[in-house]
């Protein structure tokens, strides 16, 4: 391991050799339409017809234009973000993704639980530039209503790529979607992406994980959304960033929290503040104040580096416990949004009880990962699961279908770390021996520095090798993945 002010001093020279190439080759422009409405995403999106969906998705570099931004990204079928999916529990899709960029990819369907191998969500899979992959899995009959994510996942790649832009919402409907108070409300799906500005250095930040410095919803820059007075607002909340945290709060009302990465809340949950890390989501509530007006949707200041202050009050779960922590340059809130009311309709109630969480059994065993950074043989400086920079050829964790294991998470760093598994969700157990106060599913998990998180998993229905990782994906790419293979 290395000392916080070792640390420190390479994380600030910001430089990664495959980095700043693939800056070069233009991964760092935004926006296909500045003019388009904030749920551009959602106007037009794919969905399944006669219990499939079948989409040509091609990833190419495309010219686009947004103040403040160099006018090139890497987009889906020329979409930034990409276009919008709608499944079915019992769907079958069917993808073909071409690669039109100067690098390989692949293809993660982040949170869907769907098998590891295969032309499923194989994150091992290699698309050359010029090649094609079909891509095919059919969402079991069960599978929970939620707001998932699709984004590249070649690892060597991955980080340049979802800062280039590439990643789009996956939306699966169902029992979530039926319950009348969710269904009368407005839905809006909100993708949340930090785009470099055009005078930012390509190279820098990438230790600590790189940030753009333009924030953009659905492909905007401050866009205004329009909700009736009164009425119930339903947003739909997905990090698409490389490392930035969105820490969220609209001014004049509360957040009723009804679903995280997974799934449903049994009940709502109000918040002040609503904190997101790279590749989560969150489903939300509001009740439009009666009296209308326009207000502001704020991205408070948060720090991902050094051991928390204490103050401020969030949510409390990976998502939450907002800190009050400023990010270095930033101490202000910026606002990304703003919420605009135009006609009025009687107030709306907000639902008493959602859907049930099931619990988990007692885990089988208990496994210990260790999150931290130094020197790895050959690397240089390195982030580290257990000691151990990523390794492709190596096995780090077997478990037994079917068995459910308690995971220790242990930060020992000086940065925040969002651990995400892939193929199945978790629970969070308790945080610092703390119980967590609800359960709830989710697939990315914040672990601070010097905190341990319990999380309790079930590795259910399909074998295979897959991956966890920190989901700041400079991170990843620097070693802080491990291999996990599920045995029959």
């Amino acid at each position: 391991m290395i000392s916080r002010r070792s640390f420190l001093a390479l994380a600030a020279g910001g430089t990664a050799a495959a980095s700043v190439a693939a800056l070069r080759h233009g991964c760092h422009g935004w926006a296909a339409d500045p003019r388009r409405s904030i749920n551009a995403a959602a106007t037009s999106p794919v969905r399944s017809q006669a219990g499939l969906l079948e989409l040509d998705l091609v990833a190419q570099e495309t010219s686009i234009s947004i103040p403040g931004t160099s006018g090139r990204a890497l987009t889906y079928n020329g979409l930034l973000p990409g276009p919008q999916l709608e499944l079915q529990p019992g769907d079958a899709v069917r993808i073909q993704l071409h690669n039109r960029l100067t690098q390989p990819t692949n293809l993660h369907y982040h949170g869907l639980h769907i098998p590891p191998s295969g032309a499923a969500d194989n994150v091992f899979l290699r698309v050359a530039p010029g090649q094609r992959q079909s891509c095919s899995f059919s969402l079991p009959d069960n599978h929970p209503a939620g707001l998932f994510y699709y984004h590249p996942h070649h690892h060597g790649t991955v980080a340049d790529q979802v800062f280039g832009g590439l990643g789009g919402a996956l939306l699966v409907r169902g029992d979530l979607d039926r319950i009348p108070e969710v269904q009368a409300a407005q839905e809006e799906v909100l993708v949340l992406k930090d785009l470099p500005a055009a005078n930012q250095r390509s190279g820098s930040g990438v230790m600590l994980g790189r940030e753009g410095s333009i924030l953009s919803v659905n492909g905007q820059v401050k866009p205004e959304l329009q909700v009736a007075a009164g009425g119930l607002l339903r947003l739909r909340l997905l990090n698409a960033s490389n490392a930035r945290f969105w820490r969220l709060a609209l001014e004049g009302h509360t957040m009723h929290l009804i679903a995280t990465d997974g799934g449903a809340l049994e009940q709502p949950l109000p918040l002040q503040e609503l904190l997101l890390v790279p590749g989560e989501r969150a489903d939300v509530l509001v009740q439009v104040a009666p009296e209308g007006g326009r207000f502001r949707l704020n991205n408070l200041p948060y720090r991902r580096l050094g051991r928390p202050m204490m103050g401020g009050m969030g949510m409390g779960m990976g998502m939450g416990m907002g800190m009050g922590r400023a990010v270095s340059g930033q101490e202000q809130a910026d606002v990304i949004a703003t919420v605009s009311t135009n006609g009025v309709v009687a107030p709306q109630p907000l639902p008493q009880q959602l859907l049930a969480v099931e619990e988990l059994p007692s885990p089988l065993r208990t496994r210990r990962f260790v999150m931290n950074h130094g020197m790895a043989p050959g690397m240089g400086m390195a982030f580290l699961i257990n000691g151990q920079s990523y390794n492709h050829g190596r096995i780090d964790t077997r478990v037994q279908l079917g068995d459910t294991e308690d995971w220790e998470l242990l930060n020992t760093g000086v940065m925040d770390h969002p651990f995400h598994l892939h193929v199945n969700p978790m629970q969070v157990i308790s945080r610092n021996g703390r119980p967590e106060p609800y359960r709830a599913w989710r697939d990315v998990v914040l672990v601070r520095p010097g905190e341990t998180v319990r999380v309790r998993t079930r590795f259910s229905d399909f074998a295979g090798k897959s991956v966890y990782h920190c989901h700041i994906l400079d991170h990843e790419e620097l070693g802080m993945m491990g291999n996990i293979l599920i045995e029959a």
